[in-house]
């Protein structure tokens, strides 16, 4: 009767084995499929006019994303000076002064409901909130917006990494007459560095392929501008542009972009990985 529960148990096993390693091959598949192609139509158009250029260019000319890269780079920059502060203190007020407080509590939710918001309703609120005030499109408002994506995000990975720190830690460091201010400045901070670090990193993978807010913030600039209070060009609102639209000249600049995109999350997600490896070897 033992025997043939254990040979039940281990068939059982093997169909479940086998079924997450298809599950997984399937899921591989197409995502191998998918960056197979985006390289394939993408890596002929990665060239020095994609850097020096401007969008869009006429129909059947060469051209590049010149504007629209450095309006990215912008008001990411903007958006992750915002966002990382809010992120870090807010963080650190949950893990070190707040924890089990029930504002703590209502903050974490509020928290977990912005991380998981669709980034088109934080386009919509800061449109509402700057635009539809000021009356016009422009790059601060699309920076608000990749702001508002940030600071969960590091809020998160702060609370996280500060409540991994040892209590050991704390205690010792007030045996020592130490301030509160003191010990999370220069014992909990410097402990959890690597894993704020990962946060912010995270943060800007997630907000470099944003679109949909930009959309109702930013909306696009076919010129050079660095004017933050003008519409600003963006290398994902240019792709989304650029993709519907009849010219084979164009559709190569967005497979070019896409790329650029892709490549730009993949090093910033696994350089937040080799942080966070080395972080838990310490």
């Amino acid at each position: 009767m033992n025997r043939a529960r254990y040979e039940r148990r281990k068939l059982n096993n093997t169909i479940f084995l086998l079924t997450s390693l298809l599950a997984t091959a399937f899921g591989l598949s197409w995502l191998l499929a998918i960056l197979g192609n985006l390289l394939i139509s993408g890596i002929t158009h990665i060239n020095l006019d994609l850097f020096t250029k401007m969008t869009p260019p006429p129909p059947g000319e060469g051209g590049g994303l010149a504007n629209a890269i450095v309006g990215s780079l912008i008001m990411s920059a903007i958006a992750v000076a915002i966002g990382t502060p809010v992120g870090i203190l807010a963080g650190t007020w949950l893990a070190e002064y707040g924890r089990y407080s029930r504002f703590a509590q209502v903050v974490r939710s509020l928290n977990d409901i912005l991380l998981s918001a669709p980034s088109i309703v934080i386009g919509l609120f800061v449109y509402e909130l700057i635009v539809a005030t000021t009356h016009h499109f422009s790059g601060f408002a699309g920076a608000c917006a990749l702001a508002f994506i940030v600071i969960p995000i590091v809020l998160r990975q702060t609370e996280t990494m500060l409540l991994l720190v040892p209590n050991s830690l704390r205690e010792a460091t007030s045996a020592l007459g130490a301030p509160t201010a003191f010990i999370v400045q220069r014992v909990i901070w410097r402990s959890a560095r690597a894993g704020i670090i990962t946060g912010v990193l995270l943060a800007i993978a997630r907000i470099s392929g944003e679109t949909a807010p930009l959309l109702f913030t930013a909306l696009n600039n076919a010129f050079w501008s660095t004017d933050l209070n003008a519409p600003m060009a963006s290398v994902p609102v240019v792709i989304f542009q650029m993709a519907v639209s009849p010219y084979k000249g164009w559709h190569e600049l967005a497979w070019a972009g896409a790329l650029l995109i892709t490549a730009t999350v993949l090093l910033l997600s696994v350089i937040a990985r080799i942080i966070g490896s080395e972080d838990k070897h310490r």
